[in-house]
């Protein structure tokens, strides 16, 4: 896949919606420079999952902006949407047979073995941290921003950066290798949606030059 599409990938978080739809909210961090979207639903059923990322795919498609179902393969086949596997959420192999070559599909990586491993089982890219820690899974460790590097090295597809990333701390992740920074609190939880993503879109651009 093109590095480029990942160079800000904005991760959904309902708790943070401030009387907008998340509609709404995923249409600013488009206009404001996300490339990509990740669905993000814990604790609900395939149904109320596909009702809920039906909400957000025609914005997506309005500006011609990948949507990727986070979890669940049934989900993104039911809407024929890239999908993001964690380390328990499923076999990459599998998810290629269900969705297609053209889909897109993402792998979480912590260590060089993992990310080589989805790279081999065809994992189109890797999300790889909690780089500064997260706001969103308290239990998450930061990781060592070398050892980070040493992962985007270690494999030959993109490696985008996650966990606790904003404004403040972004250009640490600079020379890492990196193709992209996804942002979830640094875009869903701003007042100004669009404002907060063109501030990290520049950033993400220059953290990702080569």
């Amino acid at each position: 896949m093109n590095p480029e599409t990942l160079t800000l990938y904005a991760i959904t978080d309902r708790s943070w919606l401030q009387g907008r739809s998340l509609a709404q909210d995923v249409e600013q961090a488009i206009l404001g420079g996300s490339t990509i979207i990740q669905i993000r639903e814990k604790n609900i059923s395939d149904d109320e999952y596909i009702k809920r990322a039906s909400e957000i795919l025609p914005v997506c498609q309005k500006y011609n902006i990948p949507l990727i179902i986070n979890d669940r393969v049934s989900v993104a086949k039911a809407l024929g949407c890239g999908v993001h596997l964690g380390a328990s959420d499923g076999d990459i192999k599998q998810a290629r047979e269900i969705l297609g070559k053209d889909a897109i599909i993402g792998a979480t990586a912590k260590t060089i073995e993992t990310a080589k491993l989805a790279e081999e089982s065809g994992a189109d890219y890797i999300g790889s941290g909690a780089v500064f820690g997260s706001e969103t899974k308290t239990d998450a460790k930061p990781m060592n921003l070398e050892f980070f590097a040493e992962i985007c090295k270690s494999v030959n597809i993109p490696v985008v950066a996650i966990g606790g990333i904003n404004q403040n701390n972004a250009f640490k992740l600079k020379n890492t290798g990196l193709a992209g920074i996804c942002a979830v609190s640094g875009i869903f939880a701003q007042q100004d949606i669009k404002k907060a993503t063109q501030n990290l879109y520049k950033i993400a651009q220059e953290v990702t030059a080569k």
